[in-house]
């Protein structure tokens, strides 16, 4: 099949894509479109005008304010993977990007797009949450700033307004002592995953979170400590804290989940 009809503009400005979207509730927003180009194709979506943002300036910038480095929300996977831009985690944004897809994809896929989308299954939605990312937003009602873990209110389903795009993520900087670990368990390489095991401890900032992803909604976020986290973890202490986050999901669901998440455990603190 091929896309039904539909508008076309290309705005260059921030201010120009909110007026192009505001009152148009068949507007549909186009980066990577690497989700969108096959539901376009498949006409499950079905825009009576399709935004193209990708050549917005502000967009493509990214900025380091010394604490924080703000990654514009068209930012291609492959540029994080490559070091084109500043990593705020010493390197562990470029290797969660590496595994994004394939190469193709992460050369169109963008940062903002993914998590626009709000696919429980998706990367950066659970790294992102477990960095304590920021994503700064802009509709017709101005502009505001909202914590990852707050975006996504289901699957597929987000806090964004019809007139609203994401213009950047804002990630906190890490200290070198701070340690990392993900995992996600996939059928095969490239494909999304079926559960998502996320660790960052960072014991200069006092923070620790555990995430676990690829859930039936949005990622479910585990704060155990504010010190530093357990180094160890076992397949049943990993069940009983997904429990506690209240998981949903049936029992082989739930040992998968508690192995993605273990696993993730043992790359942070793999010597």
């Amino acid at each position: 099949m091929k896309p039904a009809a539909f508008e076309y503009a290309r705005p260059q400005t921030v201010a120009e894509a909110v007026a192009m979207l505001a009152g148009r509730l068949d507007a549909k927003i186009l980066a990577g479109g690497q989700t969108l180009g096959p539901m376009l194709n498949l006409r499950l979506a079905q825009p009576g005008l399709l935004v193209d943002i990708t050549r917005i300036a502000e967009l493509a910038a990214v900025e380091d304010d010394g604490s924080s480095v703000t990654i514009g929300a068209i930012v291609t996977h492959a540029a994080i993977e490559d070091g084109r831009i500043p990593d705020p985690t010493g390197g562990f944004l470029a290797r969660v990007a590496r595994g994004i897809g394939y190469r193709a994809v992460r050369t169109r896929g963008t940062i903002g797009g993914s998590l626009a989308h709000a696919d429980p299954a998706a990367d950066w939605l659970s790294c992102l949450t477990a960095l304590g990312a920021d994503v700064l937003i802009a509709g017709a009602s101005g502009r505001r700033r909202l914590p990852l873990s707050n975006l996504v209110r289901g699957a597929m389903e987000s806090d964004l307004e019809p007139d609203e795009l994401i213009t950047g993520i804002r990630v906190p900087k890490f200290s070198p002592r701070a340690r990392f670990g993900f995992h996600k368990i996939c059928r095969k390489a490239g494909e999304f995953a079926d559960a998502i095991g996320v660790v960052v401890d960072d014991p200069e900032a006092a923070y620790f979170r555990a995430v676990c992803g690829a859930t039936s909604g949005r990622p479910l976020v585990m704060e155990m400590r504010t010190d530093s986290g357990p180094k160890t973890l076992t397949i049943d202490q990993a069940q009983n804290l997904l429990k506690l986050a209240h998981f949903s999901g049936d029992d082989y669901d739930l040992k998968l989940h508690a192995v993605a998440l273990q696993r993730a455990y043992r790359e942070a603190y793999a010597a």
